[in-house]
């Protein structure tokens, strides 16, 4: 194993054990740029009877290579710093790591089970795989569904459906099998982002569930559908993990708070750079949508933890590369202009709840998690 991914490995260990005594879900950053590994823990009950502790969710997966749009002289991009786990290989030793350490670390686990054993006999324990891009070839956005399923080599891919289309709120009707009942995957989209270029993945699970302090749930009366559900379980604790490598527009998240059962998000993974294709006479095409969109989405989602993606700054050829435009700004540089701005504007004494929390680093939650580094999002 090489350097990145034994560090990888060591500093996973001292996350999981961290993570052991919470019960909290672990995020992996696996690159530079918008590769993801989210590990949710799972429901006490399926603790105790397995040998895994955590569903494992992996995020737009582009670990080695290059990647090309339409053709490799109109655009060809390769990642400028090696990704801390190099292929689908490696990863799956990271997760056998983690699962091993945290069926030893578990109160109440059968120690004279082979656990290793078991393990070897799971044919992945890469629970589900998700891919935000409309046309990046698997909970999957609809297009690359139908790319994907073109290819006949997954046996289940799953076009997400949006969140809060026709009126439901509810996230539990997107939990559609084989995703057990806990955990539903949707996306956020605009109508009039006719590419849906600007959109968002939402990962949402039962956390009272999850933890094991949740009420006992009969799932025949579950319905996998994208039609409400009745049932008495409202109250039900819900998280969400909200990805958007592009950014998505922060009014098209207000679908979020207003959530029945009501969602709270735990984690927002939007990035900071603005990125756009300029060319002279013409207006410039918004790719990534930066640090100001990032602190609107916040203010909206107030999310415990934002989190950038989908940031490197790669190396690249080809005829894009000469219009790519790039502003980068830090929170704390976007804050500063927020700050002189509104002090500009009005006296002090007339600042309302929304300037206070503008005014405070720390209320915007940022949390930078780098190339190879792992979080409990506590």
């Amino acid at each position: 194993m090489d350097g990145p991914s034994a560090q990888l490995q060591a500093d996973l260990r001292r996350a999981v054990r961290d993570a052991l005594s919470s019960r909290r879900p672990l995020l992996h950053h696996l690159n530079d740029d918008s590769s993801w590994l989210i590990q949710l823990p799972r429901p006490d009950v399926a603790v105790r009877r397995g040998v895994r502790s955590y569903f494992n969710i992996l995020v737009d997966p582009w670990l080695k290579g290059g990647q090309s749009d339409v053709a490799s002289w109109f655009s060809q991009q390769f990642h400028a710093t090696e990704s801390a786990v190099q292929t689908i290989a490696e990863l799956e030793e990271v997760i056998f790591e983690i699962e091993l350490l945290a069926y030893n670390e578990y109160v109440g686990r059968n120690k004279a089970v082979d656990v290793e054993e078991a393990l070897n006999r799971e044919a992945t324990l890469i629970d589900a795989v998700t891919i935000s891009h409309e046309y990046v070839p698997v909970f999957a956005a609809v297009e690359a569904a139908k790319l994907i399923n073109g290819w006949k080599h997954f046996r289940t891919v799953i076009p997400l459906s949006a969140f809060g289309a026709n009126g439901n709120r509810d996230w539990r009707t997107f939990s559609v099998p084989p995703l057990p009942t806990w955990i539903g995957i949707s996306r956020i989209m605009s109508p009039s982002d006719a590419l849906y270029y600007h959109s968002a993945i939402m990962i949402t699970w039962d956390s009272g569930h999850a933890i094991g302090t949740g009420p006992p749930r009969d799932d025949s009366t579950r319905k996998h559908s994208n039609h409400v559900l009745e049932t008495e379980d409202d109250e039900d604790d819900a998280e969400a993990i909200i990805y958007t490598p592009h950014g998505v527009d922060s009014e098209d998240l207000k679908v979020v708070p207003n959530a029945v059962p009501p969602i709270t998000t735990l984690a927002f993974l939007h990035g900071l750079h603005n990125v756009r294709l300029a060319s002279w006479g013409r207006t410039a095409l918004q790719l990534n949508l930066g640090v100001y969109n990032g602190l609107k989405a916040q203010r909206i989602l107030k999310s415990k933890y934002w989190v950038g993606t989908h940031d490197e700054v790669k190396t690249g050829r080809g005829l894009v590369g000469f219009f790519i435009k790039r502003d980068v700004k830090s929170v704390q540089d976007a804050l500063q202009e927020e700050r002189e701005r509104r002090q500009d504007n009005r006296p002090s004494e007339e600042y309302s709840e929304e300037d206070k929390v503008l005014l405070s680093f720390e209320d915007t939650n940022w949390l930078d998690v780098r190339n190879g580094e792992s979080r409990v999002l506590t």
